[in-house]
């Protein structure tokens, strides 16, 4: 029995959707424990206190997101992909390592400056806090930091793993980094107050690595202390980081512009900002994602190998199957914004002022996140054809935008917190069309019937789909349900899910929407699979969608 689970974590994923499906069911525990994470911390704590936790995070995150998550990891998988095509395993290890190295020396002198500078840094990203406030913040910092250089490990474990397209593992890390923090504040709360949360980012770190460690090593991948900074496999994944770096570092400018507004606005607006995006990141991080992140390898084999009929293939394959699960998603979340604000954050700290504005920030956040899902596919398939500075040029643009926009709207307009959830819709949308069209003429043209005869008939159906959720949540939120209760509340919310839904299917089958077919046909596989392993399961077999690519 051990056996056989081990083997179904193990095993290699063969096609883009199967690959998708399988990091998708390990995201949506992630997501729900992230969820729960965040219900957690505003049963524990009020608003402007969880407000110091999540600002605690910027600087952080910025150095990892700039060093790890965004440059390394998408520059890394396209160049070691190609080493093991055209190469073999040990060369490839071989640049693996000497990439880590780097990054881990890279890290640990920036954690340094930035954990020696953390209170005048602090002052800057949270001018609207209180000195007592700021100080938490700077506090928090430094603790953050550390787990932050153990997840560059882990990070780097999941690039190695996916490019051997191994994704059950890579995903279910993310499981265990958020039951790190759950631990965090569960048990080290009361002694520690907020820093509770934070001393479990480090034991999520940690976790984060130790799962993956195993699968890494029996990949073949071993530690060492030499690194290379004349390897050519370094030099190509530095000259791609280069502008990709740029445009991480627009991204972060961005995030730190929002982060600093809304603390302008008031401390607890950090909170209702982050729960919102955290809200809205739910269906992006599953289907965008997701979707994007098993694409990668596959697209990057196909250009490394001249493939560019079928790389075009899977692009707009891949592209209509996010759209077909995003664009729904996006119109339950515009419509159902405050019940699912309640049934999540509604805890004793959170009162009903924290709620609607939540909520009004998570519609508006909403409007955008079909076009944000799918940007995420558009600049993989710029990184697999090796262009890092195309999605920088449109990323400087966007950013640009967004910050004028935003800047407007609670400075001049003086808007509330929900209005930065306006900007960065308008922004996402204007990435998506960017991004499309760029790629567009790069790689010598879509058919933009294929493209938009999908699309058009998916964005009609989500419509009427919207419309006929609307209606039924009022007459029974007024008429049948008492809704300040939440079991009330959670059945109201999944009956008019439920029915909304079922017409979106219906639509879509009526107007033959072949990614309908495709996800009933995977569907079926993997309840055929299920049946047919019994204690029996070969690594080396899954689901084969060959429809996907």
């Amino acid at each position: 029995m051990v056996q056989n689970i081990f083997s179904i974590l193990y095993q290699r994923q063969t096609s883009i959707l199967s690959s998708a499906v399988i990091i998708m069911a390990t995201v949506v525990l992630s997501k729900i424990l992230g969820l729960i994470r965040d219900r957690l911390l505003v049963h524990t704590f009020p608003p402007d206190t969880v407000a110091i936790f999540f600002a605690a995070f910027r600087l952080p995150d910025l150095i990892f997101q700039l060093i790890i998550f965004g440059a390394l990891s998408v520059a890394f998988i396209p160049v070691f992909t190609e080493y093991l095509e055209k190469k073999d395993r040990k060369e490839a290890f071989e640049l693996a390592q000497s990439v880590l190295n780097l990054a881990i020396l890279i890290l640990f002198a920036l954690t340094v400056i930035v954990f020696i500078f953390a209170d005048p840094l602090t002052n800057l990203i949270v001018p609207g806090f209180n000195v007592y406030q700021k100080a938490q913040v700077a506090q928090l910092t430094r603790i953050i930091l550390v787990g932050q250089l153990i997840l560059t490990v882990g990070s780097f474990f999941i690039g190695i793993l996916q490019s051997f397209q191994r994704f059950i593992i890579p995903a279910l890390a993310g499981v265990f980094y958020n039951l790190g923090i759950i631990i965090g504040i569960l048990f080290l709360s009361k002694p520690l107050w907020i820093l509770g949360p934070a001393v479990g980012v480090i034991i999520g770190s940690v976790l984060h690595v130790l799962v993956q460690l195993p699968l890494v090593l029996s990949m073949g991948f071993k530690f060492s202390l030499n690194f290379s900074l004349f390897h050519p496999g370094v030099k190509e994944i530095t000259k791609l980081m280069s502008f990709r770096t740029i445009g991480l570092a627009a991204e972060q400018i961005n995030e730190t512009v929002g982060l600093i507004l809304a603390s302008l606005i008031g401390a607890a607006s950090v909170t209702y900002l982050t729960f919102a995006q955290h809200l809205q990141i739910v269906p992006v991080g599953l289907f965008g994602a997701t979707l994007a992140q098993a694409a990668l390898p596959v697209l990057s084999s196909e250009k490394s190998r001249g493939r560019m009929d079928e790389f075009k293939a899977t692009l707009l394959t891949t592209l209509h199957q996010i759209l077909f699960l995003a664009l729904p998603a996006a119109a339950i979340l515009i419509i159902l914004r405050i019940p699912s604000v309640r049934l999540v954050f509604g805890a004793s700290e959170f009162n009903w002022e924290a709620t609607v504005l939540t909520g009004r920030t998570l519609g508006l956040m909403s409007v955008g996140l079909a076009a944000q899902a799918v940007s995420l596919l558009l600049v993989r398939g710029f990184y697999a054809i090796k262009d890092t500075r195309t999605p920088v040029f449109v990323s400087l643009v966007v950013v640009f935008v967004n910050i004028i926009l935003s800047f407007y709207f609670v400075r001049v307009l003086l808007l509330d917190v929900w209005s930065l959830g306006l900007a960065f819709s308008i922004s996402a949308i204007l990435s998506g069309l960017l991004l499309f069209w760029t790629l567009h003429f790069k790689i010598g043209g879509f058919d933009l019937k294929e493209v938009f005869i999908p699309l058009s008939k998916m964005l009609m159906a989500t419509i009427i789909m919207g419309a006929s959720l609307y209606i039924p949540v009022k007459l029974l939120d007024q008429v049948i349900f008492d809704t300040t209760r939440t079991v009330n509340l959670l059945i109201l919310t999944g009956l008019a899910s439920v029915f909304a839904l079922s017409i979106y299917i219906f639509l879509v089958w009526f107007m033959g929407v072949r990614e309908l077919e495709t996800f009933l046909n995977l569907t079926k596989r993997i309840i055929s699979k299920l049946k047919a392993s019994g204690p029996k399961v070969k690594t080396n077999e899954f689901i084969h969608d060959t429809e996907a690519v």
